[in-house]
């Protein structure tokens, strides 16, 4: 059985949840093996194996940590080269993106972006041109490349030895054009990532600047707090947590849009949200076109009825 490469995506030996995703969909396409970047395997190796990874490749050394994607790239690269593997999965995010289209060029293969769906062939799907189109793909040349959105499969554990491989690829000096000088940890809120939360509760023009509502609804929720972008361009949120075409992009199990009329570039960003529930008081808004449920009201009277149900259930 063909090996697929997953990239692990993780902070400090923390594996995020996007990784268990990706290794669940590899088990569909053959034997996964995780990739893992950076320091901190001895806490994470143990994750990967819960979820399915039997080898885990490991590239820890200051050549590779240093610097941006471009020495990745040189690391994967070989490893495609070294195992033929069935498909590279790699996270939908700013980083991961950049990785596969450097890495797709490289090993001159076909590249598929933002797969909310991968299934056996390997084929994709996914949502483009704003949401205004479903596609299904397949790449038809070299290693198919995908990068995959978060909350695109349910996670299944599937429990294996995974055996660590130290990965020895020389870095080109070309890949060390960029540095980084200086990081430090993002500030936590105390609420989800909002790419891979599970529930996203974002507010619009309709709050006019009042966010306490949808802060109030999303902690009860345990969800990421979002923003349209009229909100954010107005300065009531940060541009983080925008979402929408020329933000970020969410695919959560549960969105609900507070006081959004839901212009295509906002629903560009939500559209394959899996239950979507709008709150608007006009009847006309845009948004109700996209959703599952539709409340007709003034979002500071159903939102606090709203958190109080779920604090009362």
């Amino acid at each position: 059985m063909a090996e697929v490469l997953v990239l692990v995506d993780h902070a400090n030996g923390e594996v995020r949840k996007t990784t268990a995703e990706l290794l669940t969909i590899a088990r569909r396409l053959g034997e996964p093996s995780a990739v893992y970047i950076g320091s901190g395997i001895e806490d994470a190796q143990g994750v990967l194996g819960r979820f399915g990874s039997h080898k885990v490749y490991v590239a820890d050394s200051p050549e590779v940590t240093e610097y941006l994607v471009a020495p990745q790239v040189d690391i994967l690269a070989d490893l495609i080269e070294k195992t033929s593997p069935a498909a590279v999965l790699i996270p939908s995010n700013p980083a991961g993106k950049e990785l596969a289209a450097r890495l797709s060029i490289r090993c001159e293969s076909g590249l598929i972006t933002d797969a909310v769906d991968v299934q056996a062939g390997p084929t994709t799907t996914q949502s483009v041109f704003a949401g205004s189109y479903t596609t299904t793909s397949s790449v038809t040349k070299g290693t198919p490349i995908i990068t995959v959105k978060p909350n695109s499969a349910p996670i299944e554990g599937s429990p294996a030895p995974a055996e660590i491989v130290k990965v020895d690829t020389a870095v080109s000096d070309a890949a060390k054009a960029a540095k980084i000088t200086d990081s430090k940890p993002k500030e936590q809120s105390g609420r989800p990532e909002l790419t891979e939360a599970a529930i996203v509760v974002s507010g619009g023009r309709g709050t006019g600047g009042d966010f306490a509502p949808v802060e109030e609804f999303a902690d009860a929720l345990g969800a990421a707090v979002g923003a349209s972008r009229a909100a954010v361009d107005a300065g009531w949120y940060p541009h983080t947590s925008q979402v929408g075409q020329t933000g970020k992009q969410v695919s959560p199990q549960l969105y609900v849009a507070a006081g959004i009329s839901g212009a295509i570039q906002h629903r560009a960003g939500m559209q394959t949200s899996k239950t979507i529930v709008a709150i608007n008081k006009d009847e006309e808004a845009p948004i109700f076109e996209l959703v599952d449920f539709g409340v007709v009201g003034d979002l500071f009277q159903v939102l606090p009825q709203a958190t109080e149900a779920v604090k009362r259930g």
